[in-house]
């Protein structure tokens, strides 16, 4: 039987899309160099939509909470503090959908960087994060790294980037990301890159790895 891990920490890292999110957490995990820290993200969790048409999944509105099976991703983070490994689903961003292949995360980790965006959107997720960062960066800027990013990694062309953009992702940035903002613990202006938050962060997480080594 596994053994119960309940001092496994959770930090969450939430913000606008483009906000550079993903390279603070991975930032903060590479430099500090622990093979028992570990980064999940939240997109990893969309829903699966090989039900429907290829067409029908383009108009889905990703930056909905709904568009995120949050239910599994909190069974998961529950379970990992709980003493049980998980399989974190791995998506595929050309087709919208979920590939058959798997990511196993162990319970041997001693802290888990979950970032997305909208992670501070639903309760049940934000109870189980010990430490709540909120990245805030400027929309322009945020906006010209996801044409970037959507453009040479994930297939889109300028055109429907820029329409889900004005359709979808700002409006839901105004109406679940920004007022999610309150529930953050830490708020780090200028994104992935802001050293002094970066070096801030990181103490905080070798002090709670050394806890757990001590209990």
């Amino acid at each position: 039987m596994p053994q119960s891990n309940r001092n496994i920490i959770i930090i969450g890292i939430a913000g606008a899309s483009g906000s550079g999110k993903s390279l603070l957490a991975n930032t903060i995990v590479d430099e500090l160099g622990s093979d028992r820290v570990v980064v999940i993200s939240e997109d990893a969790y969309y829903k699966d939509l090989s039900d429907i048409s290829m067409e029908e999944r383009n108009k889905v509105n990703f930056d909905h909470p709904d568009a995120f099976d949050h239910k599994l991703l909190v069974q998961h983070l529950s379970q990992l503090k709980a003493g049980h490994s998980i399989n974190v689903p791995i998506y595929d961003y050309v087709t919208h959908n979920r590939t058959h292949n798997t990511r196993h995360i162990s319970s041997d980790n001693s802290i888990v960087v979950l970032e997305g965006i909208l992670l501070f959107s639903e309760p049940l997720l934000r109870d189980l994060m010990d430490i709540r960062i909120f990245v805030d960066t400027a929309l322009d800027t945020s906006f010209i790294r996801r044409l970037r990013r959507d453009v040479m990694e994930r297939g889109r062309n300028m055109e429907s980037v820029i329409e889900q953009y004005e359709t979808t992702v700002r409006p839901m940035f105004v109406q679940f990301i920004e007022p999610s903002k309150r529930h953050a613990d830490i708020i780090v202006p200028h994104g992935g890159k802001n050293r002094i938050a970066i070096e801030v962060i990181q103490a905080k997480m070798k002090e709670l790895l050394n806890h757990h080594i001590v209990k």
